[in-house]
């Protein structure tokens, strides 16, 4: 709406906002050793979809503040600009407000948004699951209820209605299954260099995945005091079918 109406510059900017946002969680995800497939943009933002199946809840809240952090590192360094030189306030103001309200958004405590990943992880240490979804449902619905008042009363932004949407949707909608990655079934680059990596034999999948960058082919030597094993990068994708990430490599 704001493109067809004379507001394609902070379009662009909103875009581009949404799209910074996910990529703060696809690279701490990849640093992780989990994928992501794709960005998905939407009329109340973008969203990554990542295969993230047995990341623990210490790795889920890193994810989760990776995207939020993005945007505050953005605000903080728009800030500085203004500081420095206040002319600049005009042509970035725009900037500076669309990464603020990504950031406050994203921190609402109501799933999908990040904010709701780390208060699940936070309450599944106290919780069963299912209290912890009950909580999450009735977070949903009031969270819901407020950004509609906000609406009415105070901000006429068709975008609060789409986020307020998404998590009423996602209230009462189940969580689809996550699915493994399998890393085996990916494209093989031909004529690539091979790198040795040694790791001692306390290294997990997750710390292997971190060496893996799709231009040299990874072959692992596991040291303990003796020589372990030599692991060859295929090896190590076929043994993740099986495994999970967390698992030490040598058992």
């Amino acid at each position: 709406m704001s493109a067809l109406f004379g507001g394609f510059p902070e379009f662009i900017i909103c875009a581009l906002t949404a799209l910074l946002h996910e990529c703060g969680h696809i690279f701490c995800a990849a640093r992780l050793g989990f994928e992501c497939t794709k960005v998905s943009l939407m009329p109340y933002g973008a969203a990554a979809v990542c295969d993230i199946e047995g990341i623990s809840p210490a790795d889920e809240v890193r994810l989760a503040i990776s995207g939020p952090l993005v945007n505050l590192a953005l605000c903080v360094a728009v800030a500085g600009l203004w500081w420095f030189y206040p002319e600049t306030y005009g042509f970035t103001d725009v900037i500076f407000y669309a990464n603020a309200a990504m950031l406050l958004i994203n921190l609402l405590p109501a799933y999908p948004l990040d904010g709701g990943r780390i208060a699940r992880c936070a309450a599944g240490k106290f919780l069963k699951p299912k209290a912890v979804n009950i909580a999450l449902r009735v977070t949903n619905v009031l969270v819901v209820v407020a950004l509609i008042l906000i609406y009415f009363l105070a901000l006429k932004n068709l975008s609060v209605l789409a986020v307020a949407g998404l998590l009423l949707c996602s209230a009462f909608e189940k969580s689809p299954p996550a699915r493994k990655i399998n890393f085996a079934a990916k494209k093989k680059k031909r004529g690539r260099e091979i790198r040795y990596v040694i790791l001692g034999e306390d290294a997990t999948y997750r710390d292997a995945l971190r060496f893996v960058d799709g231009s040299r082919y990874l072959v692992l030597q596991i040291y303990g005091d003796v020589f372990l094993d030599e692991i060859s990068e295929d090896e190590l994708y076929k043994r993740l079918l099986e495994n999970n990430i967390y698992d030490k490599i040598i058992k």
